[in-house]
């Protein structure tokens, strides 16, 4: 080879690699803010994802590392009865919670959206108000309620006359089914309440001038024109039952039902010394059923275009008159509303002011003390509990909110990458909260910086959490932007920084606050997903509701749960009127 060919040769290697450092340093084309963003959202995702998988091939020395390698757990798992029986547990109900769910949710969607019902419009402020109570409260308040000495069961043994008992064991299978139905309830009202409001009127209206009544209607037009909508949320609430922790473990532990999400807890805190072998397994078959059925989810969702029947022609959103039937709907959702709010809340209410619970009566009202409250503050549960939980829910609203601004930004404006970011905000779906904590704790066990049971450490969890919420708030609120907007900012000088902070944020600001608001309630009400990983510093709100339970401290859970429901009431009431503001809701 001549010297010539060697010179241009070395040109050549030099100019190439050049061009790979500076295809590194540019991001071979991608934006960096997506190359940053997606390498944070990786770094939180991956390494509980690790964690998790390795926790169940590996046992555990005693300082919490990693020992040997071992397929034992997976082993034990397949060959334990215990196992399926529990997974069909598990499925009766989540199958039985979905379907009260989206039953009760569906007939409050259609009364609310679709006819002229008296009261309709403060449904919305009902659904939004019982966001904020959290779920473990919610199934406290229904033991009460249903329990042997309860007000259920007194009025059936006054009515029925039977004196051998109560009528109605509520630590069963059904009690288990009817009170997460009943929670899931205003969710699934409020996911389907813009189905029913999108639903064009002139198919109603010509099935009713044809001679069918208003069931006939409902049933044949729009509920089968909202069939996509309900289906999608079928599967939906069947996943969060599938993963609901607070239920199975309040209502069925003491009646001898277990699901796979009080098995995991079972193994990872309270055996001695903890299995996390063994609940690494059990969060993995979880982690897989929850996957499949959000493959199908996301199968059903993408064949909705079958059933849309709003057109550039002739649509109206209008209501139907039910002429005198609609105070007999009026009659149902006051009937929602005292099963939802008013007794849930007013049995708590009763037991926080008495200093020791017994059931309704007269006599009972001479015992009135505001001893509970006292303790509460006195024991300084009130003031810790309520103080981390703020610190949770306020730093992990904003932090996700902005953050998911961003990424939808980008996503939606198509730079290069955008869609992963999505698709990686969305990822934490297939974690339910139960397994999200069980590999948060062997991330956290196994750092040097002692992030185990400090609230940073609740605050990254409930970050990963509601990724995927605060992604679907942002992507829907940049979607209403049009790109003339940011062009004309661009025009007149603006950097694509500047325009995102001065143009692209304050237009999306309803759907950012009603983001951060809805993290807020959600991640405050948490249990699932903090049972396992909150220490003697960083308890809230959630979980010491469920420790006093357990420890049967009945009068101080109640006094705590009421001031918690008074606050959350007034943060659901803002809530509430930033929806009305934006058309959210009914007029």
């Amino acid at each position: 080879m001549t010297a010539r060919a060697v010179a241009a040769a070395e040109a050549f290697g030099r100019e190439k690699l050049a061009d790979f450092w500076y295809g590194l340093r540019t991001g071979f084309g991608y934006s960096p803010a997506v190359i940053v963003l997606a390498a944070v959202m990786l770094g939180l995702m991956l390494p509980p994802i690790i964690f998790l998988l390795n926790a169940s091939v590996h046992t555990v020395k005693a300082d919490g590392s990693f020992d040997q390698f071992t397929w034992q757990f997976y082993e034990e798992l397949v060959t334990n009865p215990r196992f399926f029986n529990n997974f069909l547990n598990t499925t009766v109900y989540a199958v039985g919670s979905a379907v009260v769910a989206i039953f009760l949710g569906t007939i409050q969607a259609w009364i609310v959206e679709r006819t002229n019902t008296p009261l309709r419009r403060y449904v919305f402020l009902v659904s939004i108000i019982s966001l904020g109570i959290p779920s473990v409260l919610y199934t406290v308040a229904f033991l009460l309620l249903l329990g042997k000495k309860g007000p259920v069961n007194e009025l059936l043994g006054m009515v029925f006359g039977t004196g051998n008992g109560p009528i109605l064991d509520v630590y069963t299978m059904w009690g288990m089914i009817v009170i997460e139905g009943i929670d899931f309830a205003p969710l699934v009202f409020l996911l389907l309440a813009s189905v029913f409001r999108s639903a064009d009127a002139s198919f109603e209206e010509a099935s009713m001038m044809s001679g069918a009544g208003i069931a006939q209607t409902f049933n044949r037009i729009t509920l089968r024109l909202a069939a996509p909508g309900v289906f999608a949320l079928l599967i939906l609430i069947f996943i969060r039952a599938f993963e609901a922790f607070e239920t199975p473990a309040l209502v069925g532990r003491p009646g001898g039902i277990f699901v796979l999400t009080t098995d995991i807890y079972q193994a990872a805190q309270l055996d001695t010394p903890p299995n996390y072998g063994q609940a690494g397994a059990f969060s993995v078959a979880l982690l897989a059923v929850v996957i499949v059925m959000l493959y199908w989810y996301n199968r059903l969702s993408r064949h909705a275009e079958r059933f849309q029947t709003i057109t550039g022609k002739g649509f109206r959103p209008r209501v139907m008159d039910l002429g005198k039937w609609r105070y007999f709907t009026a009659a149902i959702l006051v009937l929602m509303f005292m099963i939802i709010i008013v007794l849930p809340v007013g049995i708590v209410v009763w037991a926080s002011f008495l200093p020791y619970y017994q059931p309704f009566s007269l006599k009972a009202l001479p015992l009135f003390t505001l001893e509970n409250f006292y303790e509460v503050l006195d024991a300084g549960l009130l003031l810790d509990s309520v103080t981390n939980t703020l610190i949770l829910g306020a730093s992990t609203a904003t932090i996700v909110s902005l953050f998911t601004t961003v990424c939808a930004w980008l996503a939606v404006r198509r730079y290069k990458g955008g869609w992963f970011l999505d698709q990686l905000a969305t990822m934490p779906l297939i974690l339910p909260s139960i397994v999200l904590g069980v590999a948060l704790l062997q991330v956290f066990l196994n750092t040097p910086f002692g992030l185990y049971g400090t609230l940073t450490s609740l605050i990254l969890a409930s970050m990963i959490r509601y990724l995927p919420y605060g992604m679907r708030y942002s992507y829907a609120g940049v979607l209403q932007i049009h790109t003339e907007l940011e062009e004309a900012s661009a025009m007149s000088g603006a950097s694509g920084p500047g325009t995102f902070v001065r143009i692209v944020v304050p237009l999306v600001a309803p759907a950012l606050i009603t983001c951060w608001l809805f993290i807020f309630l959600s991640s405050t009400k948490a249990v699932s997903l903090m049972i396992l990983l909150v220490g003697p510093d960083s308890h809230i709100v959630a979980v010491t509701i469920f420790d006093l339970w357990e420890n049967g401290a009945l009068p101080e859970l109640a006094a705590l749960g009421v001031a918690w429901t008074a606050f959350m009431t007034v943060v659901s009431g803002f809530f509430y009127y930033i929806a009305r503001r934006y058309g959210l809701t009914v007029k």
